[in-house]
């Protein structure tokens, strides 16, 4: 793994941990330490391969959340997304400084577990798909085409699933039910923007529109 990028994981774990534990007003919260391990874990494990099998791509995923033909209202919604997201970790933290939510253990095993799975669909979605960028727009350069295999061929956009999943698990497996209702609001953020960023794939990728109609489901199959 790069030094860089190594840096940059180091330094986000770091973020985390500090808007955790100090909404938390303390660091002897054993479920966030357990978080703190399934997400960092995972996540610098998918880097270091990606990193070896892709370093394309992990070059993409490294870039900043404004990029040359990216539409604006998409530079607007990763802004709101990156205070919706720090504002859910912190208000996780706060709820457990207070106690205001109960869970049973055993939710916040299914949490743990769920976890591993949604990195597990998001490495998949790695494998497949090497223009998996952060942000809207056609990576002409490397003359980007349309991907349908793998979890691609299930639904249009599996790595959301994968996030959606990540953000619902965690907030179980700390235990904190605003975390849920956060997650949800996080997800139905991200269903907002999957119609403009089909616009773009549409309008400008070759292919896309055929893949749609092969594949009727953006995100839950029979569902949406």
């Amino acid at each position: 793994m790069p030094t860089k990028v190594a840096f940059a994981l180091f330094a986000e774990a770091i973020v985390f941990a500090l808007l955790l534990f100090v909404a938390a007003g303390t660091a002897d919260w054993p479920a966030c330490w357990v978080f703190l391990a399934l997400f960092f874990g995972p996540a610098a494990a998918l880097t270091a391969v990606t990193a070896r099998r892709d370093p394309a791509l992990l070059a993409e995923r490294m870039k900043p959340p404004v990029q040359k033909g990216q539409p604006v209202w998409d530079r607007v919604f990763l802004v709101i997304l990156a205070v919706l997201f720090l504002t859910w970790l912190v208000s996780m933290g706060v709820d457990a400084r207070y106690r205001w939510s109960y869970m049973a253990d055993w939710l916040r095993g299914i949490g743990a577990v769920t976890m591993l799975a949604s990195w597990w669909i998001c490495a998949r979605v790695f494998d497949e798909n090497t223009f998996l960028a952060p942000v809207v727009k056609i990576q002409a350069e490397t003359n980007q085409t349309v991907i349908s295999t793998g979890p691609y061929a299930i639904v249009r956009h599996p790595f959301y699933v994968g996030a959606i999943l990540l953000l619902a698990s965690s907030a179980l497996l700390l235990g904190s039910w605003i975390g849920v209702a956060g997650a949800g609001v996080i997800a139905i953020g991200i269903a907002i923007r999957i119609p403009g960023e089909e616009h773009e794939l549409r309008r400008k990728l070759a292919g896309y529109e055929d893949y749609a109609a092969r594949v009727r489901y953006r995100l839950v199959p029979f569902v949406w």
